[in-house]
């Protein structure tokens, strides 16, 4: 196991802990405040991404494609709130459960009726082009360094505006103690409807940021979606902080375990053994953090409290 090795697993953990913060961050405010269980989250996360695809080839521009790209999403999550999500509210789990995944149907076969089926690519900007030297010996892309500081960054700002923010009081507010908002004359409704559109606009926002080093493609959050939930239930329903925190959590010991679990399974079993057992076990220990967080704190890591 080289340094050079574990320090690039461990960039590209922290580019995956990122990704799924932003994704999980609206879906948890969701899920928090308006108790409302959207599978459909990682649609919008795929929507985000030809959007840019879209827009970046119409402009010629990745920063303009971008810019435009966030309004775009964030109206698509407004209307998807108006026209279908609006009903479902106080509806039973289930009942949400089954309309939203009929809608990831639909808009699968919405986006491979509008894009096709092939896979798009995004250009990459210029400026973020090439990569950097972090070590002796080791160079890592600019592109997903940016990506790992654009992600914190994001961070810090939804840090701020929920704890220090009257907009970020609301929600706290209605998450706890929605009625006794509502009869201080706040319009639940509409705080509702801008937490929902608020995080379509960062799912919208993470498949954007990606285009450029992943595939745009039909499908491609319906994967991400599962990891979604795993950080919210880990980080505690409601919890921009929880959900950070989880986040890299299950970011870094996804990257890690599917990279180093042989080498280290090398030490107590021969070589085929190791890489056969290392390859059945790395996709489960996420799963395996998440029972044992549940097992010592059933309501996640930073519940919110109630």
């Amino acid at each position: 196991m080289s340094v050079s090795l574990l320090v690039v697993q461990i960039l590209n953990g922290l580019q995956l802990g990122v990704l799924l913060f932003l994704i999980a961050a609206g879906l948890t405010l969701v899920f928090g405040v308006m108790d409302f269980i959207n599978l459909a989250h990682g649609v919008q996360y795929m929507v985000g991404a030809y959007l840019a695809a879209m827009f970046v080839t119409w402009t010629g521009s990745y920063w303009l494609g971008l810019t435009l790209t966030l309004p775009v999403a964030l109206a698509f999550g407004l209307l998807l709130e108006v026209l279908i999500f609006r009903r479902l509210y106080g509806r039973d789990h289930l009942d949400q459960m089954l309309a939203t995944f009929g809608l990831i149907l639909f808009l699968n076969q919405a986006v491979r009726f509008l894009w096709g089926s092939e896979p798009l690519g995004v250009a990459m900007p210029d400026i973020l082009s090439g990569s950097i030297q972090v070590m002796d010996g080791l160079r890592y892309p600019v592109y997903r360094l940016a990506l790992i500081v654009a992600g914190l960054v994001i961070a810090l700002g939804l840090h701020l505006a929920i704890n220090h923010t009257r907009i970020g009081m609301l929600i706290r507010a209605g998450s706890t103690h929605s009625d006794m908002v509502a009869a201080l004359g706040v319009n639940i409704r509409r705080l509702f409807m801008v937490v929902f559109g608020f995080g379509a606009m960062l799912a919208g926002l993470a498949g954007a940021l990606v285009a450029p080093i992943l595939s745009v493609e039909p499908g491609m959050g319906d994967n991400l979606l599962i990891l979604t939930f795993v950080v919210i239930v880990i980080g505690g329903i409601g919890s921009i902080r929880g959900a950070f925190i989880a986040a890299l959590m299950v970011g870094l010991l996804d990257t890690l375990g599917r990279a180093f679990g042989p080498q280290l399974l090398r030490l107590a079993m021969s070589a085929a053994a190791a890489n056969q057992t290392g390859r059945s076990l790395a996709p489960m220990l996420i799963y395996i953090l998440m029972a044992v967080v549940l097992f010592v704190r059933p309501t996640g890591l930073f519940p919110v409290k109630k």
